[in-house]
C-alpha cells in the first residue's frame, strides 16, 4: 500500500464498529489510534452511525442479518469472523484477526498478527489489506473455499491447545500433585511453542517417543488410566499422532 493510500484512509476514511464485545473494542482502539474516524463499539439494538465503512464484530450466526440493517449506512461492510465465507453473507470483505482476544488489549491489539482477508471485489479485498496493514497486522488472503480449513487450524493451534492444557491439569491433580502445578506447566509450554515456532514440528518435539522409550510410555499410560481414564483416548490419539511425526523425515514445511 502506497504511501497516499495511507494518507487517504487515516484523513478520509470512518469507520463504525458493530458488537461490543471483545473484538469489537480492540478493534475501536486500534482503529482510533491508527487515524481512523471510529464510531461505537455499537451494542445489540443500538443505532449504527453511518461511516465509509461499517465492521461487523457479531457472532458469525448473526452476520447476515446486521448486515442487511447496516446496508443503507455504510459504502462497505466487512465482517471479522473466520469461519464465515465473505460470498452470500451480505458482506463485502472479511477481516478476521489471528490472535484470541480474553479482555480489553488495546491499541496495539493488531500488531505484529495474522489477518486473514477477502473481499468480494479487488476494491473490497483492497480495503481489507489497508485496515489491516494501519492497525499494524500482517493481512494473507483466505478465499471462501479454504475458510473452513483455516479455521480448523486455527482452533487446533489455539483453542485445542486450552484444551489439551487443561487436560494436562486435570491430570496433574488426580495424581495429586500440588494445588496450582499449572505454574510449572507454563514455563514448559511456552518454550515447546517457541521452539515449534523457531524449528517446526519434528524438531521441537522432544520426549520419550522421540527416544524410542516405550516403557516409559507404557508407565505413562497406565498413570492415565489409574488417575483420569477418561482422558485415555485423548491420550492415546495423541499418542499415536507423535509417533507418526516422529516416523517423518525432518522438519514439515
Amino acid at each position: 500500500m502506497s504511501t497516499s493510500n495511507q494518507s487517504r484512509t487515516a484523513a478520509s476514511v470512518s469507520v463504525s464498529v458493530v458488537g461490543a464485545g471483545r473484538v469489537g473494542r480492540a478493534a475501536v482502539a486500534a482503529l482510533g489510534a491508527a487515524g481512523y474516524e471510529v464510531h461505537g463499539p455499537t451494542g445489540r439494538g443500538e443505532p449504527v452511525a453511518a461511516a465509509t465503512i461499517v465492521l461487523l464484530c457479531v457472532p458469525d450466526r448473526e452476520i447476515p442479518d446486521a448486515a442487511t440493517a447496516v446496508r443503507g449506512n455504510a459504502g462497505y461492510v466487512g465482517h471479522t469472523s473466520g469461519a464465515t465465507p465473505v460470498a452470500d453473507s451480505g458482506v463485502d470483505f472479511g477481516l478476521h484477526p489471528l490472535r484470541a482476544f480474553v479482555g480489553d488489549e488495546g491499541a496495539d491489539a493488531f500488531a505484529g498478527i495474522g489477518c486473514a482477508v477477502a473481499g468480494t471485489t479487488p476494491e473490497a479485498l483492497q480495503i481489507a489489506e489497508e485496515l489491516a496493514v494501519a492497525v499494524g497486522g500482517r493481512p494473507f488472503e483466505v478465499r471462501d473455499d479454504q475458510r473452513a480449513g483455516y479455521h480448523a487450524a486455527a482452533s487446533l493451534a489455539s483453542n485445542y491447545l486450552v484444551t489439551l492444557e487443561a487436560a494436562a491439569e486435570r491430570l496433574a491433580e488426580a495424581s495429586g500433585l500440588p494445588e496450582g502445578f499449572r505454574a510449572h506447566l507454563v514455563p514448559l509450554v511456552r518454550g515447546t511453542v517457541d521452539n515449534w515456532a523457531a524449528h517446526g514440528p519434528r524438531d521441537a518435539l522432544t520426549g520419550p517417543i522421540v527416544r524410542g522409550d516405550e516403557p516409559t510410555v507404557d508407565r505413562q499410560r497406565a498413570a492415565v488410566e489409574a488417575s483420569a481414564p477418561e482422558l485415555l483416548p485423548l491420550f492415546d490419539e495423541l499418542t499415536d499422532r507423535t509417533r507418526a511425526l516422529v516416523g517423518t523425515e525432518g522438519s514439515p514445511a
